[in-house]
């Protein structure tokens, strides 16, 4: 150890000491005997610096997730992390001996939770820990880094304060400013990680094949329950969000003794979501399960309408906060995703929607997300074409079929902002223009169907007016991704559309040379449709839905250098399994897109590049 190296561990032992000590309560002769006690231990010389050499605790011991980085700029970064304590200061420790320090803000989750289906901690003999949905409380720590030299990494560690004075420490990673322009990256290309069995496995191989990434670009649907904490932070079978994206998961799959760790991604590279309908929390409740709280959103304007009825008893003082909050908990929110990263607040949405350059890439992402309904069309589903039979009597019940989160259609508030972006110098002068969302405007999975539209809701009711069913049409000539957005991007020269939902890696080129990349095979997959593999589709609806093939009309593309054979011995234009992985990775040096795919039953077996392709129009 260095001798400057030796000034910075001195004087973090001086503040710790300093966190332990109420001066005002010290007699003089204490603090002779601290003050003699300290210079004595300096007096020690190279003793005591080799003593300094071990840190006093285990680093990360004490912190919910290590460090990870958000919204880079030129000259600064911002590092967050969680604890389960508010503690009494937070910062971060950077440069090359940690001699610079920023300090954290710190915030409390306001929505986290745990209920009976929380995988959280020692189980019971019933596996339940939480009897009814019960607030967590979790604090996040950010500090933003400034004065970063450009093209440059930084070593950095995180601190947390105990009230006790005990300083949690992190590992050391490294950190740097948003990467100038010409400087070749490497870039994760993921979406829908869920907590799938598959996820560590397929993020452990990423670091294994690729080294440190610069940036992940995770296209929706993080975790399943947005509000339900330790799907980010601890679920106990070993995958949940940040211990997957830190390498520090600990996943075993069905039949194997292997255990995968994930990759130790995020501390060191900038993470950009997008929004999926898994970041969306229905109608807010202290008593249902948080599974049925999630799948319970109602659109706006049902809660809108409901709160003009009821506002003179429940807000007489008309404050603007309680109506935002009173509609916000009786539709639908995304508070947890927007409260735990923090992006660019550009956009009439906020986080929910935004731009931003990394390098040579002009990123847009939007928010393209539906809330997911089963289609079947048996009496007791609240699905994507019906309303349950016993839930006809009692609107509050309804489900409103697969309605959409935000508006993008053409002259809707994100679509205007879109164009904006698009024209916007930032945009039409990047080397690669990329959009990112979460629902596949090609795909040949199944989640594609129905259209994605607004449903137009048809009610037939019997000779004495009561209801007799309650169904839901998607008119095809209406998918506001295929007939409004689609054209846009592909006229303002966008490359590559990146998206999610169906858990599949599948792509697709358009007749002008935009590409599309659906790369979410984690797990759970639907499937693909193709051939005899037909969609369950309503029969007897107006509209005669697409049951094979990508609805948008694309042949979607064998992969170019290794693609797997199906049972007669043909090329699959596709992966869709729960046994082989898939991620992509975009290197900006040559501006190609690979594809790599892991099979999870042989755990010592071969990554293989199966499909490359270059994204330059």
């Amino acid at each position: 150890m260095n001798q400057a190296a030796a000034s910075t561990r001195i004087r973090q032992l001086l503040n710790r000491i300093k966190h332990r000590i109420r001066w005002n309560e010290l007699s003089n002769g204490h603090l002779v005997l601290w003050v003699t006690t300290i210079v004595s231990v300096l007096a020690y010389g190279v003793f005591f610096v080799r003593l300094l050499a071990a840190p006093l605790f285990p680093a990360g011991a004490g912190l919910l997730t290590d460090p990870f980085l958000q919204l880079p700029t030129a000259d600064s970064v911002r590092v967050v992390w969680f604890t389960e304590f508010p503690g009494s200061e937070h910062f971060v420790q950077y440069g090359s001996n940690l001699n610079q320090t920023a300090i954290a803000n710190t915030t409390q989750l306001s929505r986290m939770r745990e209920d009976s289906q929380s995988r959280v901690g020692e189980q019971t003999e019933d596996g339940q820990i939480y009897s009814q949905p019960t607030d967590r409380p979790i604090w996040r720590h950010e500090a933003e880094v400034k004065g970063l030299p450009p093209g440059q990494r930084i070593s950095y560690r995180v601190g947390s304060v105990r009230d006790s004075g005990r300083i949690e420490y992190s590992d050391r990673y490294t950190l740097s400013a948003s990467p100038p322009a010409g400087q070749p990256l490497k870039i994760l290309l993921t979406s829908d990680h869920q907590l799938m069995p598959m996820t560590p496995a397929n993020l452990q191989k990423v670091v294994e094949t690729v080294g440190q990434v610069d940036a992940v670009l995770l296209a929706g649907d993080l975790v399943n329950i947005p509000d339900r904490a330790s799907e980010w932070f601890d679920d106990n079978r070993g995958g949940a969000f940040f211990p997957s994206l830190q390498g520090r998961a600990n996943r075993s799959l069905t039949g194997s003794e292997t255990s995968f760790r994930g990759g130790k991604i995020i501390q060191s590279a900038p993470l950009f979501p997008a929004l999926g309908n898994h970041e969306v929390m229905g109608r807010f409740s202290m008593e249902l399960p948080l599974n049925e709280q999630y799948n319970d959103p109602v659109p706006i304007e049902n809660a809108v309408a409901l709160y003009s009825k009821i506002a003179p008893q429940i807000n007489p003082a008309n404050d603007p906060a309680v109506q935002q909050t009173w509609i916000k908990n009786h539709s639908f929110n995304s508070d947890s995703y927007e409260e735990i990263f923090t992006l660019p607040n550009i956009s009439p949405g906020g986080e929910k929607y935004y731009a931003v350059t990394l390098g040579d890439v002009r990123l847009i992402s939007l928010e393209a997300g539906n809330i997911w309904r089963v289609p079947s069309l048996e009496p007791t589903a609240r699905g994507r074409y019906r309303e349950r039979d016993g839930d006809l009597p009692d609107t509050n019940k309804w489900g409103y079929g697969q309605h959409i989160f935000e508006p993008i259609a053409a002259g809707s508030p994100q679509y205007i902002w879109l164009q904006e972006e698009l024209n916007r110098p930032e945009f039409q002068q990047a080397k690669y223009k990329i959009v990112m969302f979460h629902h596949p405007p090609h795909s040949l999975g199944d989640n594609i169907v129905p259209p994605y539209t607004n449903p137009v809701q048809i009610i037939d009711r019997l000779p004495d007016g009561q209801i007799k069913s309650v169904r839901y049409e998607y008119p095809i000539d209406r998918d506001y991704l295929l007939r409004d957005v689609v054209p846009l991007l592909e006229q303002a020269g966008v490359q590559l559309v990146l998206y999610g939902h169906s858990h599949l890696w599948n792509r697709f080129d358009s007749p002008g040379g935009m590409h599309f990349l659906e790369t979410s095979n984690v797990g759970n997959t639907y499937g693909a449709f193709l051939g005899e593999k037909r969609r369950p589709i309503p029969i007897g609806f107006q509209s005669n839905y697409v049951p094979v093939g990508d609805p948008g009309g694309l042949a979607a593309i064998v992969p170019s250098i290794s693609a797997l054979l199906d049972e007669s011995g043909q090329p699959q234009p596709f992966i869709a399994s729960n046994e082989i992985t898939v991620f992509s990775i975009l290197d900006t040096g040559t501006g190609t897109v690979s594809s790599y795919r892991f099979d999870t039953r042989q755990p010592n077996g071969e990554v293989v590049r199966f499909d490359e392709f270059q994204i330059v129009r």
